[in-house]
């Protein structure tokens, strides 16, 4: 890094607490998927509610995939929170955070009033219109959201391993190393060994 401080990006790749999962294992990575992969499915199950069979079963399943979404999203901005305090403040990356908290909370706020669109919304037939475009609004801004999640991620390396760690993994073992310690040799990419 040219005329940069490495302080403030080896900091930001070590948790905050153990509540944000070890170095190298953000929590917030894995727990992201719930909210995204429940509003996902809801919009799906809205577009197959339109379509005549089980309208009423498919909006009703929805319903409740945006309500464990929004439970979801909870544990994520809680993990996400902890993720965020140790981008460097001031920093580029710090800024794309504040989007990605931007993005995400106005996701969250579209979901919940779909949600209570639906909760009060008869049982009849397919999602209400104004709940289908809710869902639609919500998933484009959580994309966004999660488009600067992965800038975070991919491009800043927020609560990435450093590229001293990574880079063991791409090292190859030698054949001598092997010959001494078998097919269990730490690093050795023959596992499980072939017979």
């Amino acid at each position: 890094m040219s005329g940069i401080s490495d302080q403030p990006v080896k900091r930001s790749k070590w948790p905050v607490s153990s509540l944000a999962g070890p170095y190298g294992h953000p929590v917030h990575a894995v727990v992201v998927g719930w909210p995204i992969g429940a509003w996902l499915s809801a919009a799906v199950l809205d577009v197959v509610s339109f379509s005549g069979y089980e309208p009423a079963a498919l909006a009703r399943a929805a319903t409740w995939l945006i309500g464990i979404g929004l439970v979801g999203a909870l544990v994520a901005a809680a993990t996400g929170v902890l993720d965020f305090l140790i981008v460097p403040r001031g920093t580029h990356a710090w800024r794309i955070a504040l989007a990605h908290i931007g993005l995400n909370s106005t996701a969250f706020v579209v979901f919940l009033v779909d949600f209570l669109v639906r909760w009060g919304g008869p049982d009849e037939r397919a999602a209400p219109t104004a709940a289908f475009v809710l869902t639609l609004v919500g998933v484009v801004v959580l994309a966004g959201g999660g488009w600067l999640g992965g800038e975070l991620v991919f491009r800043y390396g927020v609560r990435v391993a450093e590229e001293h760690d990574q880079a063991v993994g791409y090292r190859h073992v030698s054949e001598r190393r092997r010959a001494a310690h078998g097919p269990f040799a730490p690093g050795w990419e023959g596992f499980p060994p072939k017979v």
